[in-house]
């Protein structure tokens, strides 16, 4: 794995400096460079256009076929030359893909092993998965905590890329949060690979998919790609939260599953970050996107903060962690920086004094804007305070990307007295700051008093 990047050798942001900010940010930019291999299908031509006896993707097989061996082995050979050095075990994905084709094969009743190699070949393509953007970060700590100093925390980094035809997945950093509140991440790797995918269990929900990466990858090496119809084009805005379930931490994270004309909610659940389940969300409440659980139940049930109206906030309960009917009224936008619409950025996070609910804003010229909101730690229905101003809004000099005037987040951490939160810029790279928990109370304004 590549050692650690520190704070000062990333570009620095350029937001002003004051007594709520510790530190300067730190960007994460997207690099085109890393790449996944996934399955490729040649596009089928209208049929009077081109009458086929055949599919398009049995003729490629019968031209890869009638390679003489010499001629199959170089060509094999050239691919490894140019392909193997930037993906793991190149050859048995070749193999896997060619497995998924069988039905391909039936006209041929005889072929080697570096022939079904080479047709897995042509049917596979990289792709890059974070070229356009990488954002809309959350954190949690680290589920490994071995080695690290007193008062520091290994933490993870989870981010939406976005690649070619604006498909979004998911991917991961690591790096670790001193005692100071200062930021190491570490360098990611260049390679980075896809999991393999498990068919459900007959106890688990159904639509639920299980996938596993290999104990080998690195954390950044992991993507979690679209795998069903219903995230063929995305898998948006996850929201991790470390969920305590009676003293086990587990990984929660709600995110948008994007067919390209339809969204739902999903739960991915994950204790190692090698192992994962995505679940879909039932209920009238996961019709929309922007859910995020609390850190634990409540009262013995699941509470959840979402928008079911694509306007407001909601406090939601449920006995069952995949089942999210209506719930009630938490929040509507009330000051001029959030008319058009309000929603979390992330899970809540627990202090002494009750619920932090980081919220966003989209005001007008459909700018962002954060802000920050305490529940009651045991009635999260009841407001205590807010920021009326926001806590983080576009600077001039960061207001550029693949969508301006934008800052979001989709989850905070505690650390001790402070809190570390990443948030990305105009939907393409990804910074943090650390913020001092009694700086941020001081900054909010109590429920009642005079505004």
């Amino acid at each position: 794995m590549s050692g650690p990047t520190h704070s000062k050798n990333f570009e620095r942001s350029t937001l002003p400096q004051s007594s709520l900010f510790n530190r300067q940010a730190l960007y994460l930019r997207p690099d085109p460079t890393r790449v996944i291999v996934r399955p490729f299908k040649p596009s089928t031509e209208p049929r009077h256009l081109n009458p086929r006896d055949k599919s398009r993707a049995n003729e490629i097989v019968d031209r890869v076929l009638s390679l003489d061996p010499t001629s199959t082995a170089n060509q094999l050979r050239d691919i490894l030359a140019n392909f193997d050095g930037r993906h793991r075990n190149l050859l048995r994905q070749f193999e896997l893909r060619a497995d998924a084709m069988e039905d391909a094969f039936q006209h041929h009743q005889r072929f080697s092993q570096q022939q079904r190699q080479l047709v897995g070949a042509y049917f596979m393509n990289e792709y890059s998965f974070e070229s356009a953007a990488l954002f809309n970060p959350s954190i949690v700590p680290h589920p490994d905590q071995s080695g690290v100093a007193d008062g520091s925390r290994r933490l993870i980094i989870s981010l939406r890329a976005v690649g070619e035809g604006h498909i979004s997945s998911l991917t991961f950093r690591s790096g670790v949060i001193d005692a100071e509140g200062d930021v190491t991440i570490d360098a990611p790797t260049q390679l980075a690979g896809l999991p393999e995918i498990h068919a459900s269990d007959g106890l688990a929900p159904a639509g639920c998919i299980g996938i596993s990466f290999k104990d080998e990858s690195d954390l950044s090496e992991r993507v979690i790609f679209p795998v069903t119809e219903a995230q063929s084009n995305g898998i948006e805005d996850a929201r991790f939260v470390a969920f305590d379930d009676d003293g086990k931490t587990i990984y929660f994270a709600t995110y948008t599953a994007y067919s390209g004309s339809s969204i739902r909610s999903e739960l991915l659940e994950t204790t190692d970050f090698l192992n994962f389940t995505l679940t879909p969300l039932r209920g009238p409440a996961a019709r929309n996107k922007g859910m995020a659980l609390f850190p634990r139940r409540i009262d013995g049930r699941y509470a959840m903060i979402a928008r079911q109206d694509s306007e407001n906030l909601f406090l939601l309960y449920s006995d069952d962690l995949h089942q999210w009917d209506e719930g009630r009224l938490l929040m509507k936008p009330e000051f001029a920086w959030q008319f058009v619409q309000i929603g979390n950025c992330g899970s809540p996070v627990e202090i002494d004094e009750g619920w932090l609910l980081f919220t966003h804003g989209v005001g007008p010229m459909r700018r962002y804007a954060i802000g920050v909101t305490l529940l009651d730690k045991h009635d999260p229905s009841i407001i205590l305070s807010r920021t009326v101003e926001p806590l983080l809004q576009p600077e001039p000099t960061e207001r550029e990307g693949y969508v301006p005037n934008v800052v979001y987040s989709c989850g905070a951490m505690r650390h001790g007295d402070l809190i570390a939160l990443p948030y990305a810029v105009s939907d393409t790279y990804s910074n943090f700051t650390t913020i001092k928990i009694s700086r941020l109370l001081e900054t909010m304004h109590p429920i009642g008093a005079a505004l």
